[in-house]
């Protein structure tokens, strides 16, 4: 059997598709085609005909013909069997047998011809076997998007650059121009810094003066960052108030690069060897602030190697006649929760009523000035677990090599116990000459290529957003590569569920007005 060409034709002689097989010329081609319609009978029954040199074998589809050529050594019971398949074909590709549906299809239709017949001869296939092969793909092809996408991904990284580095010029020159000092900043600084919480770790009460030194930590406030490096603050002993009298400067910079697409880097974590930066002043006679500190590891697989919560509260005063007090407070109950008070609170009083007292009841609190945060601490709890329902944030991590290129799938699951903030989740790279290729993401992603470390960061999780997912391409790495991950994330509820009731004065009269701050954070929290 040597089939010449394959054919679609309309009944008004038309020809809709046509595909040879051998090394004919196209005149040679357009010829028969040409006679066919004027040697086509009606009436007749059989669906060939012979000519001196050709036989043409025929099936009518509707309002088609569906047309070989084959030379007359043809093996008839062959070009009938494969006119067949390739009718079978037509109906599965095209999805109207007119003129309009095969002009659509012509491609995939010639494709799929040329999966059953190759050089003129049938090949042993099936109808299933011809779509799986043209439906492969085609791995150069992938890898041209990949490329291309990057390229596109680079230049708009680079125009929001140079954007950025205009408008940064613009404002410093008018920040030059006008000099002096500048009045407070808006409300947006004010905001990030009354978000901020004190985590009291210090011992507390010590010998002589009867109050230790506390050692008070502030931690990052971040929004999601994309493209550009956190910046450290620096955090100078005096004049904090000057520095925060440039805010209304920063803030119209920062709000700018934001609304062109922008996510800037708030890091107020301060770097080794530098003091801390001092977190904003109490503006209550009676600061109370409860945090948790959460050390989780996790396991790559599912399950948990280590979960520990490390709580504290700590109390500041401002005023010293508001000294005299006792704090009242509720915890939620939970029996795993261990609490321990301070060896000079009175630790019956707070066994039967749940109040933080002195043993010395004409003994006052110690104060401090408003601009220091340092507090007094009173209570310490911790809480360990072995249940993998109290991890607030379990990470799915499934890379997987394709070829000349590894696919890293990453997802998140939060618990419904606590809305999570300014979460970052940090992947370790194999050494790339690119920042790797992210196909699809839920939030903002980062490259800190000095590090090796792709950031993942969700601004906020809650109710809207409990699973998110993630997924990039880099280089052919081994799977160990890309672990451990670290998580940072904070909260404002606790697994302690510990409140303030009440202030109780000693000398009687009015119960002074008080504040609370909660925070849960992270200290270590990895995926191995």
């Amino acid at each position: 059997m040597v089939v010449l060409a394959a054919s679609i034709v309309s009944k008004s002689g038309k020809v809709l598709l046509s595909r040879q097989f051998v090394d004919m010329t196209r005149i040679r081609i357009e010829g028969l085609l040409a006679a066919f319609p004027k040697l086509v009978g009606t009436g007749k029954q059989h669906t060939y005909v012979e000519t001196e040199n050709v036989r043409y074998v025929y099936q009518p589809i509707e309002a088609l013909y569906l047309l070989l050529v084959t030379n007359k050594q043809s093996n008839i019971l062959e070009d009938l069997e494969t006119l067949r398949l390739l009718s079978k074909l037509v109906t599965e590709y095209s999805y109207s047998l007119d003129e309009e549906g095969i002009g659509k299809t012509a491609f995939e239709l010639i494709f799929a011809f040329d999966e059953v017949i190759c050089l003129g001869h049938k090949e042993n296939v099936t109808v299933t076997q011809v779509k799986q092969y043209c439906e492969m793909e085609s791995h150069e092809e992938k890898l041209h998007k990949l490329v291309l996408q990057s390229k596109i991904n680079e230049t708009k990284d680079v125009m929001k650059r140079k954007a950025s580095e205009i408008d940064k010029s613009k404002i410093d020159k008018n920040r030059s121009d006008k000099g002096g000092f500048m009045s407070m900043g808006s409300g947006r600084i004010e905001t990030s810094f009354s978000e901020m919480s004190i985590s009291s770790s210090g011992s507390g009460f010590g010998s002589g003066s009867g109050f230790g030194g506390i050692t008070t930590d502030l931690d990052a406030f971040s929004t999601k960052p994309k493209g550009r490096q956190p910046s450290a603050a620096t955090a100078p002993p005096k004049g904090f108030g000057m520095q925060l009298g440039k805010s209304q400067k920063t803030n119209q910079f920062l709000e700018s690069l934001k609304a062109e697409g922008e996510l800037i880097v708030e890091d107020l974590q301060p770097k080794v060897g530098q003091s801390r930066v001092a977190a904003a002043p109490p503006t209550d006679p009676i600061t109370l602030t409860a945090e948790e500190k959460l050390n989780v590891t996790l396991k790559r697989d599912g399950g948990i190697s280590n979960f520990d919560v490390q709580g504290t509260l700590s109390l500041q005063i401002l005023n010293q006649e508001d000294g005299l007090i006792q704090v009242q407070i509720e915890t939620g109950g939970n029996p795993g929760i261990l609490f321990k008070t301070h060896p000079n609170m009175n630790k019956e009083l707070f066994s039967n009523e749940n109040i933080l007292g002195l043993k010395d009841p004409n003994r006052p609190f110690p104060t401090g000035p408003a601009g220091d945060a340092a507090g007094v601490g009173l209570l310490k709890w911790r809480m360990q677990s072995a249940d993998e329902s109290m991890v607030p944030l379990s990470i799915n991590c499934w890379p997987s090599v394709s070829g000349n290129e590894t696919y890293v799938s990453i997802e998140y699951e939060a618990s419904a116990m606590f809305d999570l903030r300014n979460v970052v989740i940090s992947v370790p790279l194999p050494a790339l000459r690119e920042a790797p290729n992210v196909r699809q993401i839920d939030g903002e992603w980062r490259c800190d290529s000095r590090n090796s470390i792709l950031e993942w960061s969700i601004l906020l999780i809650d109710n809207s957003n409990r699973s998110g997912s993630m997924e990039f391409v880099v280089p052919p790495a081994d799977s160990s590569v890309f672990f451990p991950i670290s998580v940072r994330f904070s909260a404002t509820s606790l697994y302690s569920d510990l409140k303030v009731v009440n202030i109780i004065p000693l000398r009687g009269g009015a119960t002074p007005k008080f504040s609370q701050r909660t925070n849960l954070s992270t200290e270590n929290y990895q995926v191995v």
